[in-house]
Order: structure tokens, then sequence, then C-alpha cells
């Protein structure tokens, strides 16, 4: 039963993330390359602090999402957002700064724990961008994360701090990032 709700979080990832590479390409969405260059560390942070507490299985979303996210990274310096600023460079600096711990702990709960950390401060441009302009992201990718981090939940072998942290908080923050996109294009509707 863990290997089906795995395999099918892992197709979830295929599934959001295919649809938004495309709207890269077609100039619908601009993802911000600092909130994915973070993500790509922080998802190979986690994925490997997964295996080492026993995740199983369960790690295979995370793989899975790893590839698409550094994916999204390399196109995001052509196709992304250009309205870089200091409190985006800030945010950067401290997800940055934030991985020295883990490398002095080697540690895998506290690495998870730090990466998670990272994680959110990462999200911080992205969520400043979609609230200013909503345009530029899609709430495809949000929302099938959200169920693909149910389901990465429930496929963990063992549960633990390293195994369910990340995919905890990604539930919240890809939650908040699906109502802003929701009501966003609703407030825009209403007011056409």
């Amino acid at each position: 039963m863990k290997e089906t709700l795995a395999a099918i979080a892992a197709v979830l990832a295929i599934i959001g993330n295919v649809p938004y590479i495309v709207d890269i390409f077609k100039g619908r969405v601009q993802p911000h390359a600092y909130t994915w260059f973070v993500w790509t560390l922080v998802t190979g942070i986690v994925f490997f602090g997964q295996i080492a507490k026993g995740a199983g299985i369960g790690a295979l979303p995370t793989a899975a999402s790893g590839v698409f996210t550094l994916f999204i990274f390399f196109l995001s310096l052509k196709n992304g957002f250009k309205n870089i600023t200091k409190i985006d460079t800030l945010f950067l600096v401290l997800a940055l700064g934030g991985i020295i711990p883990w490398i002095l702990t080697r540690d895998p709960t506290i690495s998870v724990v730090i990466a998670v950390s990272i994680d959110l401060i990462a999200f911080v441009p992205t969520l400043r961008k979609t609230w200013l302009k909503p345009s530029t992201e899609s709430p495809l990718l949000y929302g099938s994360n959200v169920l693909r981090h149910i389901l990465a939940l429930l496929s963990m072998q063992t549960y633990n701090i390293a195994t369910t942290l990340h995919s905890i908080a990604m539930l919240i923050t890809n939650t908040a990032m699906t109502i802003i996109l929701i009501t966003s294009k609703r407030d825009k509707e209403v007011k056409a």
C-alpha cells in the first residue's frame, strides 16, 4: 500500500510540474530563480535525510520532485521573474546561511529541520511575487503539491521529524499559495 501511495505521489510531481514547465516556455508563469535554487538544494538535503532516517519508498516523491525542481531552477534563469528586490536577496542569503549548521552537524534530523527552515525562508520571495503578481504563477502546481505531500506522508516507512517535517511544512506553504492564486483569480473575475 505504501509503495502505491509513493508512486501516486511521484506521479503527482509529474502532473503538477510538466504543465508548469510548459507554462514557463509559453511565458504564462515566471518562477523566482532564488526560490527555485534554494528549493533544489533543500530537496536534495531532505531526500538524503529521509533516506538516512528510514523513509524508504516514502522518499520517492521527494526524489521525483527534486528532478523537476532542478530543471525549473535552470529554466528560471532565462524565463523567470526578473524584478529581484533587495529583500529577495536578503532571503536568499539567509537561506544559504542556514546550510552552514547542516554542514557542521551532519545529523540527518538537524539537517532536515534546518533545510525545512531554509525552505520556508526561500518561499518568501515567491509568496511576495505571487501576492503582487498572481498571474506569474499557476495554482495547478501548488494544488497538486498539497495532494502529493499528503500521499508522501502516508507512504513513509518510518515516521519521525526527518521523514515528515518537510511534507508538513510544504502542505502549509502550498496550501497558502493555492489559496492566494485561486482567490486572486476570482477577485480579478469579479472586478472584470
